[in-house]
């Protein structure tokens, strides 16, 4: 059987999916690896570490079918920065992570410099840590080793979909796509190349940056002695949020999703044009085509909500699995009046407060386990549903219906919470891993497996419509009273 191999490499783990020309998951697998916190505010990935989880990943859902490769596609986390030696593929140092807070003092100095304007005009993006752009700029000035090699060209740098494809690829190719260059803040939408104005505010020099190619075509031929015997053409690259966009088979205007990963993100379709937002959204590059033309999304970034959920199993110990939360949630019938901001690595839209932490109020003598657990997946419908309210408000796209997706989405209580605190029908897609699904995709794509997204809008299937109940605005008043408590908190 003729397959699909689709990457996906998340913020805590990989996973590999078989997918067939039915656009049906035929095996899969997982690896988690581990995280690397060396500071308070600091997230670090070991770049091995991450290597040997996707071959994991891959040689368990290569062990549960047998099938042919015909095409690989790669999904990823986007912000992340990694370097890696041209010729060993080895990591000098370990990769920075997109939850990482550390250049948030350098954000503020360039802001208090007068740099934000253009910045965001040239990007779409903010002048914020979350982006890649800074981590460079950090590393420059605090790892002059790495740096060194860098500046020299015996380091390479790139997102992670770069990395892997290095590896994939015993180093041939140094490439990434317009919708992983457009998270940088090295990145002009208007020209889809990097800007070598923001290259020179940052101090990154173009040469170690890799080479912008479309979202979908052939781009690169895996080493089978590299990967586990692979030889098969690599034909689809997008972050993780547009991917999920994708399987979602948002490919017009007004499509609208929400992924429920280590954070939230929701991502409206909005055309060929950039749409700018003035409060908190984010433009960003949807899909890059072979003929050089870009789609464009507005795109609203909650940090952590998945990330929610592992913190009351590994940080508190309240939970043994992530899945046992909804049980846990479902057995009281409120919050008990306890909110929890979930601001661990600051805040996103639309506060976006890098100096926000964490925040549970509301506390009693009678507050449970439960009461927390429920806080924390209203936490992350309201985080979600204000960011829908920006759309609208800003963003001049009021959503009637919103197609989600995740690990979290499995939760129906959180489906149904979401859909009450947003007043949107939520549309759970039968496939939760659209991620991986849309770099699948891509891939399918580019190598005619499927001969247009028109073939693929059909393959989308729901496992469940959620439809509001009565609006709470009390419960919401509360939220973002707490939400303003918990910001500036480490400044």
């Amino acid at each position: 059987m003729d397959a699909i191999l689709a990457i996906d490499a998340g913020t805590t783990g990989i996973t590999a999916l078989l997918v067939d020309s039915s656009a049906s998951v035929i095996a899969q697998g997982y690896r988690e690896f581990p995280q690397h916190f060396p500071a308070d505010g600091w997230v670090e990935h070991d770049l091995s570490e991450m290597w040997t989880a996707t071959l994991a990943a891959t040689r368990e859902a290569l062990s549960r079918a047998d099938v042919s490769i015909t095409a690989i596609g790669i999904t990823n986390q986007r912000e992340t920065v990694c370097f890696w030696d041209r010729e060993t593929l080895g990591a000098p140092r370990r990769a920075i992570v997109w939850q990482d807070r550390r250049t948030a003092a350098m954000c503020e100095a360039l802001r208090a410099s007068g740099h934000g304007p253009r910045v965001e005009e040239l990007t779409g993006l903010r002048l914020d840590p979350y982006f890649s752009g800074t981590k460079l700029a950090w590393v420059r000035e605090n790892d002059p080793r790495t740096w060194a090699h860098v500046l020299s060209g015996r380091v390479a740098v790139g997102t992670v979909d770069s990395y892997l494809i290095a590896r994939m690829t015993r180093g041939l190719h140094h490439i990434t796509d317009p919708t992983n260059a457009s998270r940088t803040l090295l990145y002009d939408l208007s020209t889809g190349a990097w800007s070598a104005e923001l290259c020179d505010l940052l101090g990154v020099p173009m040469h170690a940056l890799p080479e912008i190619v479309p979202s979908y075509g052939v781009c690169g031929r895996s080493d089978a002695t590299s990967f586990l015997g692979i030889n098969a053409p690599i034909a689809g690259i997008a972050g993780d949020q547009q991917a999920a966009l994708v399987g979602q088979a948002g490919f017009t205007a007004g499509a609208a999703k929400c992924t429920y990963g280590t954070g939230s993100f929701l991502l409206v379709h909005t055309g060929r044009t950039p749409a700018r937002s003035s409060h908190g959204l984010l433009t960003t590059v949807a899909l890059g085509h072979p003929d050089g033309s870009r789609d464009y999304a507005l795109e609203g970034a909650v940090f952590v909500t998945g990330a929610a959920v592992q913190w009351l199993r590994d940080g508190l110990g309240i939970i043994s699995s992530a899945a046992e939360v909804e049980e846990l949630a479902a057995s009281v019938p409120d919050s008990g009046g306890v909110v929890f901001v979930p601001a661990l690595t600051g805040l996103g839209a639309p506060d976006w407060d890098p100096g926000a932490r964490g925040l549970i109020i509301g506390i009693t003598r009678g507050t449970t386990k439960a009461h927390l657990a429920r806080a924390a997946l209203e936490a992350i419908a309201f985080s979600v549903s204000d960011v829908v309210d920006l759309m609208a408000a800003d963003g001049g796209v009021p959503l009637a219906r919103l197609a989600i997706d995740g690990g979290a989405a499995a939760n129906d209580l959180l489906c149904q919470l979401q859909a009450t605190a947003a007043q949107v029908v939520v549309d759970r897609s039968a496939q939760l891993q659209t991620t991986g699904l849309g770099a699948a995709f891509l891939a399918g794509l580019g190598t005619g497996v499927w001969p247009s997204t028109r073939a693929l809008a059909t393959t989308r299937a729901s496992s469940g419509i959620f439809e509001p109940g009565p609006v709470d605005a009390e419960a919401h008043r509360r939220w973002r009273d707490a939400v303003g408590r918990s910001l500036g908190w480490a400044q």
